[in-house]
């Protein structure tokens, strides 16, 4: 399904060449009330959303957030750090990953919802938009007033994925014990503390591997892996494949 409004506000070709593909999702995701889901142009204005987002952002119709950025749709200061993603991810093209932040809902009250934020590229490689989600999390309000300090944890594992990381230091991080830390990192993300640090490398990994030529050792130290047979060993756990085996496939 392809209405005539999503066109009108295309001004790249190249964006416009992959919404026929990627205007399929919309309908998918327009039957998920607790799934926002969207994709902007290069300048971060809203192509295709669907109905939980528009919901969300208390309008009634898609026709009232096509062509508007994130600043234009929701309150201050929401909207403002929202955009500052969007610039981040279209300027550098880097995505954003399981970004746990707190929402303003339209009926005023706050709630929290794991986001997703990944660049478009066209046929020479640059960025030309970008697609995400934003998924409800419907935390229960005795647990909201720690996901603050989850949120803190995430950050750090995206940042310093490289490093050596302890579960103790980061649960010190978000003022909780090892076990509070696992019980929340597993409510939210269904994986334990140390599978998460796990995929955030895998995914390093995997796109070092779709988009340079860097040596798969190369790869291994820079994802965080000691060594490149341990590597192997994890990446293909993950992904059923060897870091070559995917390489091969791009």
């Amino acid at each position: 399904r392809r209405n005539d409004y999503h066109t009108t506000m295309i001004c790249n070709r190249q964006l416009a060449s992959r919404l026929e593909a990627l205007s399929v999702m919309e309908s998918l995701f327009d039957d998920l009330e607790d799934v926002a889901f969207f994709i902007k142009d290069e300048e971060g204005r809203y192509v295709i959303v669907n109905r939980a987002l528009v919901t969300r952002c208390g309008f009634s119709r898609k026709q009232e957030v096509v062509g508007r950025t994130t600043d234009e749709v929701y309150p201050a200061p929401f909207g403002d750090q929202y955009r500052e993603q969007d610039r981040l991810v279209l300027e550098t093209d880097t995505p954003i990953k399981d970004k746990l932040e707190l929402q303003l809902y339209v009926e005023g009250a706050p709630g929290w919802c794991l986001t997703n934020k990944v660049p478009i590229h066209g046929d020479d490689g640059s960025v030309v938009g970008m697609t995400g989600l934003s998924r409800d999390l419907h935390i229960p309000k005795k647990d909201a007033a720690r996901l603050p300090g989850v949120s803190r944890v995430v950050d750090h594992i995206w940042a310093h994925y490289d490093e050596q990381l302890r579960v103790e230091q980061l649960a010190a991080m978000a003022d909780l014990s090892a076990y509070q830390l696992e019980q929340r990192m597993k409510r939210i993300f269904h994986v334990t503390v140390g599978q998460f640090i796990m995929h955030a490398r895998i995914d390093v990994a995997r796109d070092l591997l779709r988009q340079t030529t860097e040596s798969i050792s190369e790869i291994a130290q820079r994802a965080g892996f000691y060594d490149q047979s341990a590597f192997t060993r994890h990446f293909k756990a993950v992904t059923e494949l060897t870091p070559g085996e995917f390489r091969s496939l791009r």
